[in-house]
């Protein structure tokens, strides 16, 4: 990877290490703290996220990429398909999965490359980390049914109309991308295996991923429960199913495709995501630690319903990562500490399904203005929500 990075850029990373090395006061105790705190986030996100979440997410992608039919891909979610249909299917798509904002980003990246619009992609991107059945429940639960009903109703609404707002934007940019896409494709005959088996391929991978991190519902939900306590009999099923069709559908070159396309989704993504983690980590801390910035400062700033209390939670949710779940106690303790409900939801609109790791990958298959718009979108309807929502509540 260093080798591909041209010899002034080389110079200019040198320089930042040194600088960095040269004024960095690490004798100063909140910098090592912060130091520490980015290292133990890394070390959470690598224990709890990457073998259950990212690698399964990486094979998925892996086989979109090589085994789905692009033409169908176009048909059902480019920007011509029908918006009812296309919308659905990428909400609905995303809210079954129920992932964090990193681990949804290896699925993004394969059915945008593979000819979905942006504006379904965006909606598949920000639908699997906010619509997470679990969460709303824990919210409903923990936070009280308003902000619960308040947080499914509008992440919903979301998923939909930010990815309306992606697709008339970028309308014209993302119409040619699919038009040279469509150019370049192979034609549908000869498809070694039919459209149910690939669905079946498919739905095994996304069971092995969903119940392999289903997480308990701390005591609010007996039949969640229950499917936790069998998870990893469920998770058996799907990996046997899985394995039964891989020997007997598939060619040992297609297999070796999928592998050499996972490994590439792997090395892509990976290192960004990690650097990603560190940065939050350092600035953030993990959920009840503090790094750089301490934790009251941000309580003390999304106290009321103030437009900057809530453009403060949506901004400040917005960069922070959030594991599955973690969001919920989080925010208990930042409501008990004064945070007034608006900015509450705020947060929990724009936190979930944007993180620090998660726009450095977008940034890097979308560009810095499409990024930089999607995000934007998320922050302001996030804050204007917000404070509408602590005018009524």
């Amino acid at each position: 990877m260093f080798n591909n990075i041209s010899e002034n850029k080389k110079l200019i990373l040198i320089t930042g290490i040194f600088l960095f090395a040269y004024f960095v006061p690490f004798s100063d105790s909140s910098v090592s703290r912060a130091i520490g705190e980015a290292f133990l986030m890394l070390n959470d996100y690598a224990r709890e996220h990457v073998l259950l979440c990212l690698i399964p997410a990486f094979f998925i992608a892996g086989a979109i990429s090589v085994f789905i039919n692009q033409q169908a891909v176009i048909t059902y979610l480019g920007p011509s398909a029908k918006k009812p249909l296309a919308y659905s299917v990428a909400s609905i798509s995303g809210a079954i999965l129920a992932v964090c904002s990193c681990t949804v980003l290896p699925l993004f990246r394969g059915i945008y490359r593979k000819g979905a619009g942006l504006g379904p992609a965006i909606s598949f991107l920000y639908s699997g980390p906010a619509i997470n059945v679990l969460a709303i429940f824990l919210t409903a639960k923990v936070l009280g049914l308003e902000i619960g009903a308040a947080r499914a109703i509008m992440a919903i609404v979301f998923s939909v109309f930010i990815g309306l707002l992606m697709h008339v934007i970028f309308k014209k940019d993302d119409q040619k991308r699919i038009e040279e896409m469509g150019m370049f494709s192979k034609p549908d005959e000869n498809m070694p295996r039919t459209l149910l088996q690939n669905s079946l391929y498919m739905i095994s991978m996304i069971g092995i991923l969903v119940f392999l991190n289903w997480a308990p519902s701390k005591g609010s939900l007996a039949w969640w429960d229950f499917i936790f306590s069998v998870k990893y009999f469920i998770t058996a099923f799907f990996s046997v199913l899985l394995i039964i069709m891989l020997i007997l559908w598939f060619k040992k070159q297609e297999l070796g495709d999928w592998i050499r396309a996972t490994r590439d989704f792997a090395i892509q993504i990976t290192p960004l995501l990690f650097m990603g983690v560190l940065v939050a980590g350092f600035l953030l801390g993990r959920p009840g630690h503090d790094g750089i910035i301490p934790s009251k400062y941000v309580s003390e700033l999304v106290g009321g319903n103030s437009i900057f209390a809530n453009f403060f939670a949506s901004i400040s949710g917005a960069f922070m990562y959030f594991a599955t779940l973690t969001e919920v106690p989080i925010l208990q303790g930042l409501i008990g500490s004064g945070m007034g409900k608006g900015p509450a939801l705020a947060l929990l609109l724009a936190g979930p399904s944007l993180s620090l790791p998660s726009m450095i990958i977008i940034k890097r298959e979308l560009g810095w203005i499409k990024t930089i718009t999607y995000v934007s979108l998320v922050v302001i309807l996030s804050t204007i929500v917000g404070y509408i929502y602590g005018l009524v509540f």
